[in-house]
């Protein structure tokens, strides 16, 4: 897949020219990024209605419409917290992703999870990779590099985040404990299926389909596992796991697949588990 080109999900579409003023320093880019988006969860405000509802914009032209209707100013201008965008970690990767791809720089998101937000956990969470022409560089969009952090979240190791395909890998070798993987320790959002889910999540997202952490689609399983392909995501989680290592072969086999095999390939048809639906879950046809 060329990464240089933006897919339905990162077009910025009739708001392509608010890119043209962009800084070409990355770290700056990222900086944009956070000035246009707020976590729902996390950034210290509570959003309720219409407001929480923008954690359901799939789309980067929709977050940059909703901003310029609020805010019709440059990219860069600073905004007041409460009139940012809201949205989640997914949402600073995409409009970080999407502005690199204006300018002709590699860039796609990665699902897994992240152990540096709560000690003995690790919160699920999208991360940005970027080809800076010798190699993939990770990028944190979503978190200030003024924070106190073991690493650089502007060039992160492997280790602190881990990709969904890692994680499945190590928990099916007894490795990892599936229980400590999930949306937070409070919430029995989490443990082996969710896991699961995430590996196909990350392939359509390796993919060019950069969905919503709630849609879901195809082999997607419910929490008890029932009928659900565990060989099929063994599969597809040992060849992501090996393109990350430099295998080319696997990374041309893990695409194939996606595109030929239904249980796998996004259609156009989700049922989407939003956070903003108050439990009123529903299927979705973007077609």
């Amino acid at each position: 897949m060329d990464y240089t080109v933006q897919t339905r999900y990162s077009d910025p579409g009739v708001h392509a020219g608010l890119y043209d003023a962009l800084p070409h320093d990355i770290p700056a880019i990222g900086a944009v990024v956070r000035n246009l988006l707020i976590h729902y969860r996390g950034g210290g405000i509570e959003f309720t209605g219409d407001r929480l509802a923008e954690i359901d914009h799939r789309w980067v032209s929709a977050m940059l419409e909703t901003d310029q209707k609020r805010n019709g100013t440059a990219l860069a201008v600073r905004r007041e917290p409460v009139d940012h965008v809201v949205g989640c970690c997914r949402d600073y990767t995409l409009m970080f992703v999407s502005m690199l791809r204006h300018q002709g720089i590699p860039a796609r998101s990665r699902i897994g999870f992240g152990d540096y937000f709560a000690e003995g956990y690790n919160h699920d969470h999208v991360v940005a990779e970027y080809w800076n022409g010798d190699r993939w560089v990770m990028f944190d969009a979503q978190i200030d590099p003024a924070e106190d952090r073991p690493f650089d979240v502007q060039d992160m190791p492997r280790g602190p985040f881990r990709s969904a395909a890692e994680v499945w890998l190590g928990v099916r070798a007894g490795a990892l404990d599936a229980e400590v993987f999930g949306i937070g320790p409070d919430s029995p959002i989490g443990g082996e299926w969710f896991i699961r889910n995430y590996v196909h999540l990350q392939l359509a997202h390796l993919n060019g389909d950069e969905l919503l952490l709630w849609d879901n689609w195809g082999e997607m399983s419910d929490p008890d596992l029932t009928g659900a392909d565990l060989d099929l995501t063994d599969r597809i989680a040992g060849l992501m796991d090996a393109s990350d290592n430099g295998d080319e072969t696997a990374t041309k086999e893990a695409a194939e697949v996606y595109r030929t095999n239904p249980a796998l390939t996004f259609t156009g048809r989700s049922f989407v588990t939003s956070p903003a639906s108050d439990g009123n879950f529903t299927w979705v046809d973007l077609t």
